[in-house]
C-alpha cells in the first residue's frame, strides 16, 4: 500500500532520504501546540504543514471552520516548500491520522499521486524509538505545476441539491452525529439523510489501520449497496472526513468525494435543513 495510501513507520525509516516529510500535528483546541511540537521534535527531514495557515482558507464566517484554501494559494505553498510533482510524499501527525489525511487529500486533489500517511504517525515513531531532530530542513523553491483534480470535491450548493440522491458519509463521533451532544460547533445534528461512519473507527487499538478487507466490510455495511462514486464523505470542517476517504482508498472503494465545509458551513445558513436522532 505504501506510495498511494500508506506507508509504514519500518518501510519509511529504511528510506528516509526517498520521501518527502510532512508534520501535520494540530490541536483543535490549541492552535500553536503542533508548530511547537514539531520545533521541539521532528522526523528528519519534515517541513510543517499548519492546518489553519496552510491546509484552510480565511474564515469568513460562512464557510466553515477549515475551509479549503484556493488552488493557486496552495500551489504557491507547496513550491514554497520545493515540492515537485514526482517527490514520495509522507504525511503525518500525532493522532489518529485525520490531520495526515487532510494533506494527503489535498496533494491528491493537486493531483499529486505518490503521497501517503504514517500509519501510527509520530506516536508509533517515537514508540518504536526512531530518530527525531530539532534541525528544520531547507529546500529550494520550486514552481510546482499542479494537475488540479476539481472533481475530487463537491461544494455546499450541490450538497443541497443533492439531498436525498448522493450518500453523505459522517465521519464524526455517534453522539455527534446524532445530534446528542456538539462540542465545537454551535448547532447540534446533521445534514439530512447523512450515514454515519466515526472516523476513528478505521484504527486498530494500537492506532494503525485496521486490514483493507476489514475496512472495505465495515464501509459496505453501512453504505448498504450505495456505490463508493455517490458517497459525499464530510465531517466537522472536512478534516475526519479525509479520514474516511483515505480508509476507502485502502478498502479500495474508490470515487468517493469530500464536501470541506462540512457541518460548520452548513449551519451557516439557518434556512439549511437539519436532521438529529
Amino acid at each position: 500500500m505504501s506510495g498511494s495510501t500508506l506507508v509504514s513507520t519500518e518501510e519509511l525509516s529504511a528510506s528516509l532520504g526517498a520521501w518527502r516529510i510532512f508534520d501535520c500535528r494540530h490541536d483543535l483546541a490549541n492552535p500553536e501546540l503542533g508548530e511547537r511540537q514539531y520545533r521541539e521534535a521532528h522526523l528528519p527531514g519534515a517541513l510543517y504543514a499548519h492546518l489553519d495557515r496552510d491546509l484552510s482558507a480565511p474564515k469568513s464566517g460562512t464557510n466553515g471552520r477549515h475551509p479549503l484554501p484556493d488552488p493557486g494559494a496552495f500551489i504557491a505553498w507547496l513550491g514554497q516548500q520545493g515540492l515537485e510533482p514526482e517527490d514520495r510524499v509522507v504525511c503525518y501527525d500525532a493522532g489518529s491520522g485525520a490531520m495526515a489525511a487532510r494533506l494527503w487529500w489535498m496533494l491528491r486533489w493537486m493531483g499529486h499521486e505518490s503521497v501517503a500517511v504514517l500509519d501510527g504517525g509520530v506516536a508509533k515513531w517515537v514508540r518504536e524509538g526512531r530518530s527525531v531532530t530539532a534541525e528544520v530542513p531547507q529546500f529550494a523553491p520550486t514552481t510546482y505545476a499542479a494537475r488540479l483534480r476539481p472533481e475530487l470535491a463537491v461544494d455546499v450548493s450541490y450538497v443541497a441539491r443533492h439531498l436525498g440522491k448522493a450518500t453523505v458519509l459522517d465521519a464524526r463521533a455517534p453522539a455527534r452525529w446524532r445530534g446528542e451532544s456538539e462540542p465545537i460547533d454551535p448547532v447540534a445534528g446533521r445534514i439530512p439523510g447523512s450515514l454515519n461512519r466515526f472516523s476513528n473507527d478505521n484504527l486498530t487499538p494500537q492506532g494503525v489501520f485496521k486490514p483493507a478487507a476489514q475496512l472495505r466490510r465495515e464501509f459496505e455495511a453501512v453504505l448498504e449497496g450505495r456505490p463508493a462514486s455517490e458517497v459525499v464523505n464530510s465531517c466537522g470542517s472536512g478534516v475526519a472526513a479525509c479520514h474516511n476517504l483515505l480508509a476507502m482508498e485502502i478498502a479500495g472503494l474508490k470515487g468517493a468525494r469530500l464536501y470541506a465545509g462540512s457541518w460548520s458551513e452548513w449551519i451557516a445558513d439557518p434556512a439549511r435543513a437539519r436532521e438529529s436522532g
